[in-house]
């Protein structure tokens, strides 16, 4: 890691909302590229929870070979956890990263508008929601963009880069080269519903669904199909599982209600689980039992 990777690099802080599963990992990502990261939750628990796993994920990190330990030690020091949204006015950056419901996205980067500075570029890591929509929401249209990573986000490679009606070309590729700065391939595609990635993701996993509730096979069984016949590295239910079973629905219900077609109903199995509180890995069963996570 290059300690003159911050001069070279397009933004010098970078301002993260939402210290869970997807914000600690970009944050993480971040800070490997040599950004300063400050990283918002709403209490001092859950951003002091998403510090210790950034600092876990570093550890790894070094034992990986992907950074030495002095690499690591001054990524850590260029963290910044906070619970103050008005320590966002160093960012020259801002990447929103909270729960995947259009009125907790649009509170939350309402309420940063007031703290950050005017030049300061706003991005949403949503897997579904119109760009457009939340970039009125934030206030700042031609200085919105979708930064769309994927899960696990330090080894995943792929970015979609998501702009609205209003963003400006220069918003774009500013967001295109933080993205490359930090090891990422940038996709650019249309501001649709469920963009590429979830359009085409999404309806497999609901589909798989379908056919546990229906008894086609066990959860084994449809997703040995998936990966041993379409060489998948995980099959969908345990992909579903990873992701969180609530995020799926969440995106379902998305996809449903913006192209009103009862091919992106969500699988009832699937809305019986979420209510059941059965999510996935985060919370120890979904279609597989995972243990104390």
């Amino acid at each position: 890691m290059e300690t003159d990777q911050i001069v070279k690099s397009p933004n010098h802080t970078i301002g993260v909302v939402g210290a869970g599963q997807m914000g600690h990992g970009i944050a993480q990502v971040m800070l490997r590229a040599g950004y300063t990261v400050i990283l918002l939750d709403a209490t001092k628990f859950l951003v002091d929870a998403g510090a210790k796993r950034i600092a876990k994920g570093l550890a790894r990190d070094v034992e990986k070979e992907r950074v030495t330990a002095a690499q690591r030690d001054q990524a850590l020091a260029r963290l910044k956890p906070t619970i103050e949204p008005a320590d966002f006015a160093e960012a020259d950056f801002v990447i929103e990263a909270v729960t995947e419901k259009f009125e907790v996205k649009a509170a939350v980067l309402g309420s940063l508008e007031a703290h950050c500075r005017a030049d300061a570029i706003f991005a949403s890591n949503t897997s579904s929601i119109s760009i457009t929509r939340l970039a009125a929401a934030a206030g700042r249209p031609t200085k919105f963009v979708g930064l769309h990573f994927f899960n696990p986000v330090p080894v995943m490679k792929l970015v979609e880069v998501i702009p609205g009606l209003q963003t400006a070309p220069e918003t774009v590729e500013k967001a295109v080269a933080l993205a490359t700065s930090g090891g990422k391939t940038p996709v650019r595609v249309n501001d649709f519903p469920g963009f590429v990635s979830n359009r085409v993701l999404m309806p497999m996993i609901n589909e798989a669904i379908f056919s546990l509730m229906e008894g086609v096979a066990d959860a084994a069984g449809i997703d040995n199909v998936m990966k041993l016949g379409m060489n998948h590295p995980m099959g969908p239910l345990e992909l579903a599982d990873l992701i969180g079973l609530d995020v799926c629905r969440d995106i379902m219900l998305v996809l449903y209600e913006s192209f009103r077609d009862s091919k992106y109903r969500p699988c009832p199995l699937l809305e019986k689980m979420v209510a059941a509180g059965w999510l996935g890995r985060k919370t120890g069963r979904g279609f597989y039992e995972y243990g104390k996570q």
